[in-house]
Order: structure tokens, then C-alpha cells, then sequence
């Protein structure tokens, strides 16, 4: 399969230069979780913009110190292969597709690598050898900033809810917690004392700093409050196809893997079953 064919046309973009309310704006509006950047008024890529770019540098205001300069990028005549390899040897989920200008005419990502090539396979592979163990879980009832910091942590875009008998209940994404959060500005006065040159018996000086710093606040809501409790869930023995077919149905990026005991053992994400598409 092309890429063309399988990409999404109807691509949102931001341009430089520009600043950080614009890009949470439009991703608010357009529930995207990242942005092509183009220059000025062209239609050239010259970056690409995240979620996690405004989540780790909430002191930056500018897109182009924001961005990922020089992104990965597809052709439209590339097969869905080549992106998928792409995506899994530079550890990205999605890749602007340009023409032979480098202008943008799309944006495939590893949800519609999953959800259009993935789906038209007969992969009998379980998801078990996809699925990742090493998952973020956090009591229902964790104030969302605590949340936050533990999925961080990991390094992951989610975080699973579990109930007092510790068994999953909801999975919270970082869309979910930029959705109730917003940046502050700090101040803080740090003050140091220094005696003058050459005379003990001088009084000594007091120099004060103060730094201005923004960071993330979060509602006072917890886990529970936000996480969505209608969790999809998928056996370790599910056979990758009808994962992708799951995830394409409930239009989903990730499902949380129970074992055959019902216990979780671990989280597909889209971008861990796309390698079974470059190993078929």
C-alpha cells in the first residue's frame, strides 16, 4: 500500500513564526496531538511540533525553539513499509508526507498505518510479543499532577487507573492532562549575602535574584475524575490483525493487554504492532 492511500489529507499546520497559545489552541480545537510546521506563508515543513514539546518546556513561547527541526518525512508514492520503518528506527508516531517541493500535502502516522495497511493483513503473531510490560499505573484516587509525574517517569503518552483491589479501571493519556492543566508563572526571591572587599569590619551586602518560571498547574480533580473508565482491553494471545482491528473500531492508539488469569500484563501501543507490518 502507498502511503498516499493511507495517509490523512486534511492536514492541520501551524507556521513560524508563531507562539505557544497558538499551538495549544489549535491542537484544543483540532484534538491533534501534533502540528507540521510550515514557513511563513508557504506550505514548506520546516519542523514539527508536539504535545510533549509544550509539556517539557513550558518556560518556551517561540514555535521554532519549540519544534523538532528537520523532520522525518514521506513521499506520497512511498509504501507504508518504508514509513513504518521510519517511525520505528527514529522512535516517532507520525511523519508529515510532502511532495517533490517539500511542501505539505498530508501527515501519516502509526494509527493509520495500523488502522488502514494493518487491518487488510492476516498476522496470526500474538500481541504478546508486541506489547510492552514496563506500564505506568497509579491509584484512582492520585491528584493528576502526582499522576502526571509518574507517567513521565516512564516516558510514555498514558497512564493506567487501578481500583482499591488494584485491577484496571480507566486509562488517563496526555491529552487528558493538558486538558486540565494550564501554565503559571512563578516567582521566586533568592537573596545572598557578600562582605564588602577588604573590610571585616563592613556591614555586609545583600544581593536579591528573583526568577520567573513557568510550570504546568493542574485541577484538583484526581485520576479517577478524568480517566476514561470504559477501558478497551485485549487478551496477550490476540492475534495482531484483529488488535489492529480493535484499535481501528474504537479509535484507539493503545489497549492495555490482560493475561489469560485476567491480570494487566502490559500496553500495545499502534506504534509497537506497526513492526509487525515491516516483519511480514
Amino acid at each position: 500500500m502507498l502511503v498516499k492511500r493511507a495517509m490523512s489529507k486534511n492536514v492541520v499546520s501551524v507556521s513560524v513564526p508563531g507562539n505557544r497559545e497558538e499551538v495549544l489552541d489549535l491542537m484544543r480545537k483540532e484534538d491533534k496531538a501534533v502540528l507540521p510546521v510550515v514557513k511563513g506563508e508557504t506550505k514548506i515543513v520546516v519542523g514539527v511540533i508536539t504535545r510533549s514539546d509544550l509539556i517539557n518546556n513550558p518556560d518556551e513561547e517561540q514555535i521554532a525553539m519549540l519544534m523538532t527541526k528537520n523532520p522525518i518525512t514521506a513521499l506520497p508514492s512511498e509504501d507504508v513499509r518504508d514509513v513504518a520503518k521510519k517511525m520505528i528506527e527514529n522512535d516517532i508516531r507520525r511523519v508529515p508526507v510532502v511532495d517533490d517541493e517539500e511542501e505539505l500535502v498530508g501527515i501519516i502516522t502509526s494509527f493509520d498505518l495500523v488502522a488502514q495497511a494493518l487491518t487488510k493483513t492476516d498476522i496470526d503473531d500474538a500481541i504478546e510479543n508486541y506489547m510492552i510490560t514496563t506500564v505506568p499505573t497509579t491509584w484512582d484516587q492520585t491528584p493528576l499532577n502526582v499522576a502526571f509525574e509518574t507517567m513521565k517517569q516512564f516516558g510514555l503518552k498514558s497512564i493506567l487507573a487501578l481500583d482499591d483491589n488494584a485491577k484496571l479501571c480507566g486509562i488517563l493519556t496526555e491529552t487528558d492532562f493538558i486538558a486540565e492543566s494550564e501554565i503559571i508563572s512563578e516567582r521566586s526571591e533568592h537573596s545572598s549575602t557578600v562582605g564588602t572587599e577588604g573590610d571585616k569590619w563592613s556591614w555586609d551586602s545583600t544581593s536579591v535574584l528573583y526568577i520567573e518560571k513557568n510550570r504546568l498547574k493542574f485541577t484538583k480533580k484526581v485520576v479517577g475524575d478524568v480517566a476514561v473508565s470504559n477501558v478497551e482491553v485485549a487478551n496477550s494471545k490476540t492475534k495482531v490483525t484483529d488488535c489492529a482491528k480493535k484499535m481501528k473500531t474504537a479509535h484507539i492508539e493503545q489497549i492495555p493487554v490482560i493475561g489469560v488469569e485476567g491480570d494487566l500484563v502490559g500496553l500495545v501501543r499502534a506504534s509497537d504492532l506497526i513492526k509487525a507490518l515491516v516483519e511480514e
